[in-house]
């Protein structure tokens, strides 16, 4: 129990000293963005067919991402690889605010924690891990973990709401 409430402490200690570090935020443009597509587009660029990359189901994202699915109240595309070394998840929230988006950031942000501090077990994916990056564009929320396109699709999601 004691371990529970101090990995909580630690978790929410290190979400308020990265709340102003490593997050991308161009406020709100007001523009949609059909997340979706967006993936699908992703997919389909990078060559990810269906058997690669998987939707991660309620257990799923409720190990990973607790307290995601009572904040999400739009659009939700959460994807990892089925089988796969490499780092590779993306998760894609719409939000009913900007403060509901920022929760959201802040569950990103420990998942991105959890993983990087040994959660990933392997020293190249904890890298990749470490490289993982928090977005934030209004009402919508991204947490994107990609060993191979990190900077690419960190800048397309950008781009929706330019």
């Amino acid at each position: 129990m004691i371990k529970r409430i101090t990995a909580a402490v630690l978790a929410l200690l290190l979400g308020v000293c990265a709340a102003g570090c490593g997050e991308k935020t161009d406020g709100d443009s007001g523009k949609k963005a059909d997340l979706t597509s967006f993936y699908d587009q992703l997919a389909n660029k990078f060559g990810w067919a269906d058997t690669y990359m998987i939707d991660l189901n309620d257990e799923m994202l409720d190990s990973s991402y607790p307290g995601l699915r009572q904040i999400a109240s739009g659009q939700l595309v959460a994807k990892m690889p089925q089988m796969s070394s490499v780092v590779n998840e993306i998760v894609l929230v719409e939000c009913a605010s900007e403060e509901d988006a920022q929760r959201a950031a802040e569950l990103f942000r420990s998942r991105i924690d959890d993983q990087a501090n040994g959660g990933a077990w392997y020293p190249d994916s904890m890298e990749a891990w470490s490289n993982a990056q928090v977005y934030t564009e209004g009402n919508y929320a991204a947490m994107i973990a990609s060993a191979e396109h990190q900077d690419e699709i960190g800048s397309e999601f950008t781009a929706l709401f330019a």
